[in-house]
């Protein structure tokens, strides 16, 4: 992790890892076993969504961005459900052409998704978090894992 990275392009480059990881399943050719670096991603997202909610959207929430948050979170149980039919399929070895609708599904839930977060969300992370809140985030960033059992707000809705 670059300490001179903007958070935006911090929280942009682990869009860009979890991308990388779905589509190296994806574009995998016949018989070539990429389902580690799917179930990689889906990890990554997992722990991706927790330190929005947890360490982003509080601040983002409390500068005004009520409504963004809102459906940003609406979004991540979408998100959420996605992963749970994903991790489900992986681990009980569904045909790879079901996987494949998926991560197509997810696919799609992160494009829209990530374009809202990087162009309206993203550019207001440093300006809105206090310094400890940013030392807090670039430490998860660096090395921090989903807590066990988290789950995120519109799942346990």
């Amino acid at each position: 992790m670059n300490a001179n990275m903007t958070l935006a392009a911090l929280l942009e480059e682990e869009h860009q890892q979890i991308d990388s990881g779905i589509e190296a399943f994806v574009s995998a050719e016949n018989g070539d076993d990429r389902t580690g670096e799917l179930t990689t991603a889906i990890q990554a997202l997992r722990r991706h969504i927790y330190l929005e909610e947890a360490m982003v959207f509080p601040s983002l929430r409390a500068a005004g961005m009520v409504a963004p948050v809102f459906v940003m979170l609406r979004e991540h149980g979408e998100i959420w459900r996605t992963l749970d039919e994903l991790e489900t399929g992986v681990a009980s070895g569904v045909d790879r052409r079901e996987l494949l609708t998926f991560c197509a599904q997810l696919t799609g839930q992160l494009d829209s998704h990530n374009m809202k977060e990087e162009q309206i969300l993203y550019p207001q992370t440093d300006g809105v978090l206090t310094g400890e809140a940013t030392a807090e985030l670039r430490a998860f960033l660096a090395s921090g894992e989903l807590p066990d059992g988290w789950a995120c707000a519109q799942a346990r809705a």
